[in-house]
């Protein structure tokens, strides 16, 4: 029987990377504290790393565009009346 893979939540990558990035502990000692492979643990790391820069940047969301669920729906309706007036303007212009 398969083993099931473990998932990890953002936060505890996050969580994670950052205690490798102070090094006040090693790689090894964090991987036998959290019970995960060292390669992994350096893998998370080099990604918060290369990623940090995210942070500071204007890309993350304003109060504004946490209404975005709500838009996209709003949008996915503008669209769908559009193709049904085009497909009426198409009948009744015949």
């Amino acid at each position: 029987m398969k083993k099931e893979r473990r998932k990890f939540s953002a936060n505890f990558k996050a969580k994670v990377a950052i205690e490798a990035i102070k090094e006040a502990n090693t790689v090894h000692e964090l991987a036998s504290k959290y019970q995960i492979h060292p390669t992994q643990i350096a893998a998370w790391k080099r990604a918060f790393m290369a990623n940090a820069e995210l942070v500071f940047s204007k890309e993350i969301p304003s109060e504004n565009e946490a209404e975005n669920p709500k838009e996209k729906e709003l949008y996915a309706k503008i669209g769908e009346l559009q193709v049904q007036v085009d497909f009426l303007k198409k009948i009744l212009g015949k």
